[in-house]
């Protein structure tokens, strides 16, 4: 463990799988204490724990909450008992966004059911604007560091168009609006704000989208390294974007994918 980060916090707004678990568990290992904000069924609740049980295996405090992160009443109530358990000595060094949560519905269809106003207000609520909101209300009750670095994660679907994922495109484009713009506004407060995009991974959330099997044989004839994007690929990107190297580093979007976007 990294002394230097005993009272540091990393905060993952969906830590409990895909590339916000293994953020925390990257994370973990260099020593920043861990929060982990996710929405998830009882019954996957066996699986999650023995993975957190991997991130305080490295001596360092942890903590999660199990809330919808765009519920205003849950959010305010959630960063009150983050506070309570992280001051007066602790403060939120990382916060990362990795928010999986949107619609797939096909913008038309002869059989199925289409995108409708309310599927993309949700899916941008909790894609993208909850990203916002919470670095508000974290600021608002001083829990930020002088030299806070915010990761959120977007996809090559910000650019691409796949069947069924528009409104999730959607909220990908707004979420790195927003990230450049935290970037341009909170600078003063020494704020930094990144976007990774990540290359084709197996995730959980990226089984979900349809025609993931073409979209990851796609992947794999594009990507020169030959493999897809793993998680730990990610992890390893967010943990260079909080070292005192990468303090110059905001506003931008980096690309973690083996070179996949090159052709």
């Amino acid at each position: 463990m990294d002394v230097k980060k005993k009272n540091e916090w990393a905060l993952i707004l969906g830590g409990s799988s895909g590339l916000g678990l293994a953020t925390a568990k990257k994370l973990a290992k260099h020593g920043f204490h861990i929060l982990i904000v996710h929405r998830d069924r009882k019954a996957d609740f066996k699986e999650i724990t023995n993975d957190f049980k991997e991130i305080t295996s490295n001596d360092v405090r942890f903590e999660h909450y199990n809330i919808d992160v765009t519920h205003i009443e849950k959010r305010t109530q959630t960063i009150q008992a983050i506070k309570q358990l992280i001051t007066p000595e602790g403060f939120i060094k990382v916060l990362v966004h990795s928010i999986a949560k949107g619609s797939l519905k096909p913008m038309y269809s002869p059989e199925e059911n289409v995108l409708d106003l309310q599927d993309f207000q949700i899916t941008l609520n909790a894609m993208a604007l909850s990203l916002y909101d919470w670095t508000k209300a974290l600021l608002r009750e001083g829990l930020f560091a002088d030299d806070t670095r915010i990761i959120s994660f977007t996809s090559e679907g910000n650019t691409r168009a796949w069947q069924g994922y528009s409104a999730v495109s959607a909220a990908k484009v707004t979420l790195e609006a927003l990230t450049r713009n935290i970037a341009l506004e909170f600078a003063p407060l020494g704020i930094k704000a990144n976007c990774v995009q990540a290359g084709t991974t197996e995730t959980k959330a990226f089984q979900m989208i349809p025609g993931h099997d073409t979209i990851k044989k796609n992947a794999l004839k594009r990507n020169p390294n030959g493999r897809l994007t793993v998680p730990e690929d990610v992890a390893n990107a967010v943990y260079l974007l909080t070292t005192d190297e990468a303090r110059w580093i905001t506003g931008t979007i980096i690309k973690v994918d083996g070179g996949e976007s090159l052709q």
